[in-house]
């Protein structure tokens, strides 16, 4: 988690001139479990059928096997480099969700439109490190509601609070 560092060129470029980043973070890499679970499966699954078909002579049939198991490759590599690219920022202003890698897509919400922000963790969240954010705004449906896979779920709620209720000694005296 970054606070206040520069944005990369990808991030920056949507920023305003007169607002500043004041939280950067990367999704959680829990966002990858499902594209390594298709390779590592892939590759057994191909290992046990390049056994088998080897052992029936059908060596046409291995050359399909390793081709499809290649594509289940390039497709984790695209995988991890999207995630490389995607960010969640909070800026002074508002929060944005930059994601894609051809095709960039920028979801923002203005902090001030936010009437109710919670997060929620699974148990398998809880264990790995991550959780959801869910966005509220008056009665409006907004780009940005939910957040999946933010990293560090309780620093950042109660940082992106702090920006959304600032205050500090009210006393009911």
């Amino acid at each position: 988690m970054t606070h206040g560092d520069s944005a990369p060129s990808s991030v920056n470029r949507y920023l305003l001139p007169h607002e500043h980043q004041v939280i950067m973070v990367r999704r959680h890499p829990a966002v990858l479990l499902r594209p390594v679970a298709e390779v590592f499966g892939g590759l057994i699954i191909a290992g046990l059928l390049s056994k088998w078909l080897g052992d029936q002579g059908a060596g046409g049939g291995l050359v399909v096997v390793w081709w499809a198991w290649l594509l289940l490759l390039i497709r984790f590599v695209w995988k991890v480099a999207e995630w490389s690219v995607d960010y969640f920022v909070v800026t002074s202003k508002r929060m944005l969700l930059t994601t894609g890698l051809i095709t960039r897509r920028v979801d923002m919400m203005p902090l001030g439109k936010v009437t109710d922000m919670s997060f929620q963790r699974s148990l398998l969240g809880r264990m790995m490190g991550y959780g959801e954010f869910i966005l509220e705004s008056a009665g409006q449906d907004q780009a940005l509601s939910t957040i999946p896979y933010i990293p560090y779920p309780e620093t950042l709620y109660l940082e992106v609070c702090q920006m959304l209720f600032p205050g500090g000694n009210d006393s009911d005296d």
